[in-house]
């Protein structure tokens, strides 16, 4: 079931005995999850998300298993940034649970933003190296995919080999494709802890440096190459060596010499597997989207020589958080939302989204209706 701002806003409450919610504003969050920020009556900021579905309740609670083992390591300071950590939960009707936790400090990173040199580049490298060198048993415990790095090709193989049945694959991609995943010699990496989910959204950014990680509820154990496809296909090209340079310093691991290759044929795999999940969720707009870009990168594979894998990589399919929001347009009556100020950045105002006051009465945890606004008015089955 949907619950609406309001209703998180009343489950917080019950998960943080003592919270006094003041105001609460409506946040995205992945597909089956209801997510909200209630900010308190300090001004402090917590973010409760309720599954939708019984598929996202275990997606939610594997990511919580994972996080309670990785507090531990922010703590002793072997990760330079915080992940979101559970002050709470309550639960819900039937099975799952919603979860809160304090909003961590900072604003969604700018890649254009990552210039050459020893600042915020560099935190970004160091920030996805200290993912990397965490150890894998902590994916273990959470019941997330563990590859070997045999395992992990093959995988790509059978989604390569499914993509081309679709019909929708131009040929030259999918013979160069084939090409590098079965050359062996590519694939002799030690499989790390991957975030697998990387963006804009998922890395906070706070005086310069990376502040948070968010969203891991695609982590897994696996290529290291899959955490630097976006960065490297998002990121000037200029900055490219100062984020492997942070990063490989980083590492305790001996240099891998196809970690680059692996990254861009990653990042245009990336389009193949969007082409199957239109395919699989019968959405043909997502089909075209992904043989749109599936087209573009074979003419342009084709106008450099096919150069391979290491060729030019694609963007990230499919829609950022971002896009979403700005999709939606502004709520009429409400003021503009700031751009964040990266040179000075400080935790997420208030500001930065449109919020209402709200008198929050706690209900009963299989409601999801009984908060009424600070006006009286009775909140309508839309919000």
């Amino acid at each position: 079931m949907h619950r609406s701002p309001l209703a998180l806003a009343a489950l917080s409450t019950i998960a943080v005995p003592g919270l006094d919610v003041h105001h609460v504003q409506g946040a995205l969050a992945p597909d089956g999850i209801d997510s909200a920020v209630a900010v308190d009556a300090d001004g402090r900021r917590w973010v409760v998300r309720a599954p939708r579905t019984p598929a996202a309740g275990a997606a939610l609670e594997a990511e919580a298993a994972f996080l309670a083992g990785v507090t531990d390591h922010v703590d002793s300071g072997a990760l330079p940034f915080v992940v979101p950590r559970a002050a709470g939960s309550a639960p819900l009707p039937g099975a799952g649970r919603a979860i809160v936790h304090p909003e961590p400090p900072g604003h969604p990173l700018d890649v254009q933003r990552l210039v050459p040199g020893p600042g915020l580049t560099a935190s970004v490298g160091r920030a996805v190296a200290a993912v990397h060198e965490l150890p894998v048993a902590l994916v273990e415990a959470s019941g997330h995919p563990v590859y070997s790095a045999e395992e992990y090709r093959q995988r790509r193989l059978s989604e390569v080999d499914e993509a081309a049945r679709t019909g929708r694959v131009p040929a030259t991609l999918l013979r160069r494709w084939e090409r590098a995943l079965e050359d062996v010699s590519l694939w002799r990496f030690r499989p790390v802890i991957t975030h697998c989910a990387l963006s804009s959204d998922s890395i906070l950014v706070q005086a310069g440096q990376v502040s948070a990680v968010l969203d891991f509820f695609e982590v897994q154990v696996g290529d290291p190459a899959d955490d630097l496809a976006w960065l490297l296909a998002s990121m000037p090209d200029e900055s490219a060596d100062s984020l492997m340079e942070a990063y490989q310093l980083r590492r305790t691991e001996l240099i891998d010499p196809h970690l680059l290759e692996r990254a861009a044929l990653a990042g245009e795999l990336a389009l193949a597997r969007w082409l199957l999940h239109g395919v699989r969720t019968q959405r043909p707009e997502v089909v075209e989207d992904a043989v749109g870009m599936l087209r573009d990168l074979d003419r342009a594979a084709t106008e450099l020589g096919d150069a391979g894998a290491t060729g030019p990589v694609p963007p990230r399919p499919g829609p950022t958080v971002a896009d979403e929001a700005a999709a939606q347009g502004p709520d009429d009556g409400e003021p503009a939302v700031q751009e964040p100020d990266y040179e000075h950045a400080t935790p997420r105002p208030h500001a930065d989204e449109p919020t209402t006051s709200y008198a929050v009465v706690t209900p009963d945890a299989g409601s999801g209706d009984d908060v009424a606004p600070a006006d009286g008015t009775t909140p309508s089955k839309e919000d």
